[in-house]
């Protein structure tokens, strides 16, 4: 039996001032790292064997602190995509130290949705500026997407295949898995498991640092309890 948690990463910098963030990589807020550790100590007893992660440093922050507070005391360790002639430096060489990581894996298919031209700008002055029912059409239609940038629809183009073809083996191997994203890579993530309309998905709000869980078992999911 698979277990598959997921989790939004923690308050942003951004976040906080309301503004868009997308893929602009900015730090946690010190909320957000409140939020980090009060996650950890909610999945601290789930005995995981592998972590995904965003390309973006909230969600990795996130991760790492969470970890921090697990009870087996593991250290997660970022697999990086090293050129050829570096692909060796990493090795760990002692299977004992070896025996106390639990492999990150980084994926920029797991990113927050680009929201283009709206990156950088404050929700409320975006509203003033373009009206509510355009804003809302930007933020909330499943296939509409705001100027330079990613409808839901194209986040999930890039986010169900990475889950179904990367993370889906690992759970028929009856594996533990972590994966701490954003609001919409992991919306449509539950868009895949769960079913969900498109009319359902849009509608799906996953607040920061507050983990879920999946169970995987005869091939199909059914949501669990932490």
């Amino acid at each position: 039996m698979g277990k598959l948690v997921m989790l939004r990463h923690g308050q942003s910098e951004w976040n906080k001032r309301d503004l868009f963030t997308g893929w602009v990589d900015i730090p946690l807020s010190k909320e957000g790292i409140q939020e980090a550790f009060e996650a950890g100590k909610k999945i601290a007893h789930i005995s995981f064997d592998l972590i995904y992660i965003s390309d973006l440093s909230r969600a990795q922050t996130t991760a790492f602190l969470a970890m921090s507070m697990h009870n087996e005391g593991k250290v997660p360790r970022l697999l990086h995509g090293l050129q050829k002639e570096h692909h060796q430096w990493d090795t760990i060489y002692s299977d004992e130290t070896q025996a106390t990581c639990i492999p990150m894996i980084s994926a920029w298919q797991l990113n927050e949705r680009m929201y283009g031209e709206l990156q950088g700008l404050n929700k409320t002055e975006t509203r003033r500026r373009f009206g509510d029912e355009q804003v809302l059409r930007w933020r909330r239609s499943y296939d509409v997407a705001p100027p330079q940038g990613e409808s839901l629809k194209m986040t999930a183009a890039r986010t169900i295949p990475y889950f179904k073809e990367t993370i889906l083996p690992e759970l028929e191997k009856d594996r533990h898995i972590l994966i701490v994203a954003h609001g919409n890579s992991l919306r449509a993530i539950c868009m895949y498991l769960d079913g969900l309309s498109e009319e359902e998905v849009v509608k799906l709000e996953i607040p920061t640092g507050d983990p879920f869980v999946y169970v995987y078992e005869n091939k199909r999911f059914r949501k669990g309890s932490l």
